[in-house]
């Protein structure tokens, strides 16, 4: 998807495991276990996520357990005045594919809306996640 704000904001938001229930519709709330390691509440159960990789600006990945994703990440790639940003997963099983291609681009949505909320200089504090355009 292609979101129009800097490398540096999206960066900035999927770098920061506890503020994604600000603005991840599914995410309630997030509680750290450790460095790189954060239990993520959501409307489909617990997820634990433990960091795998971090390139400031670049990419980002975890491996997640008590979820059908077993590896996620996020690629960004500057082009002009906008980034392409792409949320990739690993999972086992094949029949879940088009549910879980569903939940991937709600999920890279609520990130375009909140990155370029941030970009224009939204307050993060006033966002609504439920209401965002």
């Amino acid at each position: 998807m292609d979101i129009k704000a800097s490398a540096a904001t999206i960066f900035k938001i999927i770098d920061d495991d506890m503020e994604y229930a600000k603005w991840n519709l599914v995410v309630k709330s997030v509680e750290k276990l450790g460095e790189g390691k954060y239990k993520f509440e959501s409307t489909v159960g617990d997820v634990y996520s433990t960091r795998v990789e971090t390139v400031p600006n670049e990419r980002l990945s975890a491996k997640q357990e008590g979820s059908p994703i077993t590896s996620l990440g996020y690629i960004l790639n500057s082009k002009g005045d906008f980034v392409e940003t792409t949320l990739w997963a690993e999972f086992e099983e094949a029949e879940q594919e088009m549910v879980l291609g569903i939940a991937a681009d709600m999920f890279i949505e609520c990130l375009r809306k909140y990155a370029e909320y941030i970009e224009a200089g939204g307050n993060p504090d006033e966002f609504n996640k439920r209401k965002a355009k």
